[in-house]
């Protein structure tokens, strides 16, 4: 950051008295207007070497913080001096569709990098069980098969008929027995009725769900109902799924934030080798007209 603005101080410097002391004012042409443009193309070039310093990581060429600082800093330092370069006009229609495009890659590059400090901390305080982003689905798979063998265990069979291993004699109530839950027939029919009909659903695809299980309080509220009509026996299960659905929100939420971190490099990425594109272009129709 020290010598980005040592940079910036001494190109100011240099164009301050090149602007005051030149007669029809600084142009891009002119021998400091070139440098000036050389100068920022570079710093835009190396700016965009961070994608492919991204795509191929093997590539052991300095530490990946110390490159997204430069990409950052460097490719802030490159607009004033670009700037500079064509003395603050836009003279032409290809010179002003770049800066224009300039400032637009500038600004989502700011956002991304602001994002990039806050929502990690945001993660942090609002999924204190995160995961790793590529395992959420595996997580979600397992929740979803430890929710429907509690249900299983504690409401006999979740289509209503006697469950694999249940007691001889062909009761299932036999099956809740055997764990050491004696619930009648009507609760563990209310208890089924819940989970297929609230809570399965939710923890199969809680994003198209649109379950009131998704919401903290809401779901508190109706686990709380849950243990008020349901007898004691049942509630060491209803704290079992009270958990799985507070699991699955935060993975929810952690898919969320992190499609949020993510989705503008759908605007700064394209956008910044289009940047660079049509410089080179720029540069190439400057030097032969």
């Amino acid at each position: 950051m020290i010598a980005v603005a040592i940079v910036l101080l001494v190109a100011t410097a240099i164009y301050i008295p090149y602007a005051l002391n030149s007669p029809q004012g600084p142009r891009g042409g002119s021998a400091i207007g070139l440098s000036f443009g050389i100068v920022g193309f570079a710093l835009m070039i190396f700016a965009g070497l961070l994608g492919a310093r991204k795509k191929f990581p093997v590539w052991r060429v300095g530490r990946a913080q110390t490159w997204m600082r430069g990409h950052l800093w460097l490719g802030l330092v490159s607009l004033p001096i670009i700037l500079f370069h064509a003395g603050f006009h836009m003279r032409g229609t290809l010179t002003l569709v770049l800066m224009i495009l300039f400032f637009i890659v500038v600004a989502s590059g700011v956002f991304g990098a602001a994002l990039q400090i806050y929502i990690p901390r945001k993660i942090t305080v609002e999924v204190p069980m995160e995961t790793i982003y590529e395992q959420i689905d595996h997580i979600r798979s397992q929740l979803r098969e430890e929710a429907d063998q509690l249900a299983t265990a504690a409401c006999g069979s979740l289509d209503g008929t006697i469950a694999i291993g249940s007691a001889p004699g062909g009761d299932a109530s036999a099956s809740a027995v055997e764990i050491g839950v004696e619930v009648s027939e009507e609760a563990r029919d209310q208890l089924r009725e819940f989970y297929l009909r609230r809570m399965r659903p939710f923890v199969e695809d809680p994003a198209r769900s649109r379950s009131p299980l998704g919401d903290s309080p809401q779901a508190s509220g109706i686990f709380e109902e849950l243990r008020l009509r349901l007898p004691v026996e049942l509630h060491d299960t209803l704290k079992d799924l009270e958990s799985i659905c507070e699991e699955e929100r935060q993975l929810t939420c952690q898919a969320r934030l992190h499609r949020v971190l993510h989705a503008w490099l759908l605007v700064h990425v394209p956008l910044s080798y289009a940047l660079l594109a049509l410089a080179a272009v720029h540069a190439v129709m400057a030097l032969r007209f």
